[in-house]
């Protein structure tokens, strides 16, 4: 398991490195206007690629966003390891989301497999089925079965998988990244129902979106 440090993504460090070395060549040849504009996509990317420190919440029998942005569907949908009909939650990350990924729930990470595909907007329901996206299988302190997906977007050309098979995870630990708007789904185990509705917006590791319905005392 690679962990980062906090405060900026370490995938964005090379984008604002760049960025920055270049609007320091142009204001030192005294280009003002492409100094601006490199100027500006450094401060783009230190904005992006942001990782703030998280208050998960300590409550049994909650699982948490594992990403910020909104949720576009609550439904039932083939799980992407068994293709079995499991209810689903899908959340919308666009541009201006952090886009640092969480584990929902505390597990170990028990295998994990990439898809190549296209790049549909992430807010489509074929996005779940044609888009590029990372799958990992998760295994709950109580043995149960949850699947985490990273769907790539319009934008989105990169997908960070950082947690692997036989990683354990806590809940609301960094577990991937998508570079630009994109899609996390979570199918829940049986016992589990979702605690959002569409349209709500939700925080990585500190909204609850979903609870069993026999927490543990």
């Amino acid at each position: 398991m690679r962990r980062p440090s906090t405060g900026v993504a370490p995938e964005g460090a090379p984008s604002l490195f760049l960025c920055s070395l270049a609007a320091l060549v142009a204001a030192a040849l005294g280009c003002a206007g492409a100094a601006a504009v490199f100027f500006t996509a450094a401060v783009f990317c230190l904005y992006f690629f942001r990782d703030p420190e998280r208050p998960v919440p300590p409550a049994p029998g909650i699982a948490v966003s594992p990403a910020d942005g909104k949720v576009v569907k609550t439904a039932r949908m083939p799980d992407p390891f068994t293709s079995e009909p499991r209810l689903c939650v899908c959340i919308f990350m666009n541009v201006f989301n952090v886009h640092v990924n969480r584990s929902p729930v505390a597990g170990k990470v028990v295998e994990t497999v990439y898809h190549a595909g296209k790049f549909f907007n992430a807010s489509l329901d074929k996005a779940s089925t044609a888009n590029e996206r990372c799958a990992y299988a998760l295994e709950d302190e109580d043995g149960k079965r949850w699947s985490v997906v990273q769907i790539a977007g319009l934008l989105a050309r990169r997908i960070v998988c950082r947690a692997e098979p036989g990683d354990t995870l806590r809940r609301g630990e960094r577990m991937g990244m998508i570079k630009f708007g994109s899609r996390v789904d979570v199918y829940l185990p049986d016992g589990w129902e979702p605690a959002v509705a569409v349209g709500q917006k939700v925080s990585a590791a500190v909204t609850v979106i979903a609870a069993a319905q026999n927490p543990p005392r």
